[in-house]
């Protein structure tokens, strides 16, 4: 059962779902606009960990100001359970859009893997390593007739530096 308001964010759909994350299609109450937020599951009572996880998680791509990587809004807890709030993409995944479409044209091609790669680029210079790029991490948009991606979920990603940087979680 979705929940109908989280903070000041009216509740509209859940978008997905994660090992331990809820993402749902939000209104903003104060900002007049749809939004995607993102929230510790609350079927569960998420422990430390997955609190510092989350954290950590939202630390960085907080810190990752590129217009190829989905902005975050804000950032809240609501009954004990942290959020963070971010641009709602609208066109969906770039896997919707292959399904959608079939096949890409070349320029169409180039492009998003021109920006994909921008952002990760980005993403490397503040020495964050996404570890989870795939077509449903990356939602597009129509801008001027072109898909127009941006690179989502950094929930496995890892800071440079960190212990066992090769190692998934």
């Amino acid at each position: 059962m979705l929940p109908e308001t989280i903070g000041r964010y009216q509740i509209k759909e859940e978008l997905g779902r994660g090992q331990s994350t809820v993402v749902y299609r939000a209104y903003d109450t104060e900002a007049n606009r749809e939004v995607a937020l993102k929230v510790l599951a609350v079927e569960q009572s998420p422990d430390i960990s997955q609190r510092a996880h989350f954290k950590r998680e939202l630390k960085m791509i907080a810190s990752l100001e590129h217009p190829a990587i989905v902005p975050v809004y804000d950032v809240g807890e609501h009954n004990g359970q942290p959020y963070f709030v971010m641009r709602y993409m609208a066109g969906g995944s770039l896997n919707q859009l292959i399904a959608s479409k079939g096949k890409l044209s070349l320029q169409e091609t180039a492009h998003i893997i021109d920006r994909i790669a921008s952002a990760l680029d980005h993403a490397h210079k503040q020495h964050i390593i996404h570890r989870d790029i795939k077509p449903s991490n990356v939602l597009v948009a129509e801008f001027d007739g072109q898909p127009t991606p941006k690179v989502i979920d950094f929930g496995v990603a890892k800071a440079m530096g960190e212990e066992s940087l090769g190692q998934t979680r």
